[in-house]
């Protein structure tokens, strides 16, 4: 089943804004943490949410996945920029970081291409290749 990355960040948020009616407290404070730690300063905000990325990656986590992929596109990251992060969290994770990449390349692209207009399949790349499969590993 493919994932339909868009959906997935609204059907989070709504969960999200639900949390912080039960949870306020500490909703605040991860926000607060949030905003904190994206602030440009020597690193600017792109670069923060690519290495948010690649740490979603590492840490196998889909709705996390879903949102740096969505702020990396908002900050203006190009799919190389994306792809060259996307190496880095398979090297520092080895193989199921390969697999997740996976993730965080297709919700990269629907992102795109939804900012684009574009309704190319998101499984295949600039050049029209077909995702990897497990097997081509």
């Amino acid at each position: 089943m493919k994932t339909d990355w868009p959906a997935m960040t609204k059907d989070l948020g709504a969960m999200l804004r639900e949390m912080r009616g039960g949870a306020p407290d500490v909703m605040k404070a991860f926000s607060a943490i949030a905003q904190a730690a994206l602030q440009p300063r020597v690193l600017d905000t792109k670069t923060k949410e690519l290495i948010a990325l690649a740490i979603s990656v590492a840490v196998r986590c889909d709705d996390c996945i879903a949102f740096h992929a969505k702020a990396a596109v908002d900050q203006g990251a190009s799919r190389d920029e994306v792809m060259e992060t996307l190496g880095m969290a398979i090297y520092m994770g080895a193989g199921p970081s390969a697999m997740y990449a996976t993730h965080a390349l297709d919700a990269y692209t629907q992102f795109a291409n939804a900012k684009t207009g574009t309704k190319a399949d998101a499984a295949a790349g600039a050049n029209g290749s077909a995702n990897v499969s497990a097997q081509n590993v």
